[in-house]
């Protein structure tokens, strides 16, 4: 095979996997805003929890990983928000990156400061997050999220 015809073939292909990647209806501007407006209820519903707020943010499956290791599920997480046994003051997101991988999946990383208030003791925490969300029933939710120390 010629260099020419290589090139021609790889073009070829980046050119089809873009265009497979692009969200349907021409709303690829749209979504990382919607995820983005998606995430910042989140992080609103985790300083004031209610299960309603938090249940309608977080998918079903829900896999969320704490920096220590310990993972939650969808109701170990809402539990323990709701008991205050995970209890977040405050929190400041900065540093925020999305890309909307296939219309309906979407990665999201952040920087993440909070003051906290874990079973009624206070402490700080600075992470760096990783979420996966996706598109489930027209809205974004969260799927897994995975957090390490900085």
């Amino acid at each position: 095979m010629s260099i020419k015809k290589f090139f021609l073939i790889a073009a070829s292909a980046v050119l089809f996997t873009g265009c497979a990647m692009a969200p349907a209806g021409g709303g690829a501007s749209a979504e990382p805003a919607a995820v983005a407006a998606a995430a910042e209820r989140l992080r609103l519903a985790m300083v004031d929890p209610t299960p309603a707020a938090l249940g309608a943010l977080v998918a079903d499956e829900l896999s969320y990983g704490h920096s220590s290791g310990k993972v939650d599920t969808k109701a170990s997480f809402i539990g323990d928000l709701v008991d205050r046994k995970s209890d977040f003051v405050s929190i400041t997101i900065t540093d925020q990156t999305i890309k909307v991988v296939d219309g309906r999946t979407a990665i999201v990383r952040h920087t993440l400061a909070a003051d906290t208030n874990d079973s009624g003791k206070p402490g700080k925490v600075a992470l760096k997050i990783l979420g996966i969300w996706q598109k489930q029933g027209g809205e974004w939710k969260m799927l897994a999220r995975q957090a390490v120390r900085i």
